[in-house]
């Protein structure tokens, strides 16, 4: 069997280092990303910048461009609803699993999360209000137990960092959905798994109405949101 060449933390750095890039808006949707440029700036060599340019593409987060080469995907509102739909059914589920035999955990692990993601909001830095979200979904997919979840939830958690750093540029004030990431956790390490359920979908029907609304009206409305 053939050795690897490339290690998998370094072309996770580049697809990490890209998707921020994207989220933040600094590339725009119709941006030619171009190879060499990208390996010159974080200083790697083009191998894992291809494995990571591919991994993105395959995510939804980059295209083919016309001719050669891969730019920024545009969002599409349709696809988004339906990555939520996905989302919903699934961390249903899991808070459900969490809920039922990882009470514990969730008591002792999660707080801090919800620290976390609360001076992340304070902060009002883009960047770490995505990775303090995306990493208390994470919690919970592991809190499940099941094994399964995390891998299969990763191409919806990249497209959905995506959409985050959309909606969050565009919003002078972003939504605080911390209230609701703590419902969820108090639910689970309360043992109660309906309430687990119930929480975590309707946390995420409303994060779906409100994107797809935001990504509707497009970059320069400022509608009065829910909140």
């Amino acid at each position: 069997m053939k050795s690897l060449s490339v290690p998998p933390n370094r072309t996770e750095q580049v697809r990490d280092a890209l998707l921020e890039e994207i989220a933040s808006g600094k590339l725009q949707p119709g941006e030619r990303i171009i190879q060499e440029q990208l390996a010159h700036a974080l200083g790697v060599s083009r191998q894992p910048v291809q494995q990571a340019l591919l991994l993105l593409r395959d995510q939804g987060v980059l295209r083919d461009a016309p001719g050669r080469g891969l730019i920024v995907a545009p969002l599409d509102p349709e696809h988004v609803k339906h990555v939520y739909e996905m989302r919903t059914a699934v961390e249903g589920m899991a808070c459900r699993l969490a809920a039922s035999q990882r009470a514990d955990i969730a008591r002792k692990q999660g707080p801090a999360l919800i620290e976390a993601g609360t001076k992340a909001v304070a902060s009002g830095s883009v960047a770490r209000m995505i990775a303090a979200d995306i990493r208390f979904h994470e919690f919970l997919y592991a809190l499940s137990g099941n094994p399964l979840i995390g891998p299969a939830m990763t191409t919806h958690l990249t497209y959905t960092q995506r959409v985050m750093g959309e909606v969050l540029v565009r919003d002078q004030k972003p939504r605080d959905i911390w209230d609701q990431h703590a419902a969820i956790l108090r639910a689970i390490a309360s043992g109660d798994e309906d309430a687990a359920e119930r929480s975590v979908r309707d946390h995420l029907s409303q994060a779906s109405r409100f994107m797809v609304s935001r990504l509707r009206e497009g970059p320069h409305s400022n509608p009065q949101d829910e909140r």
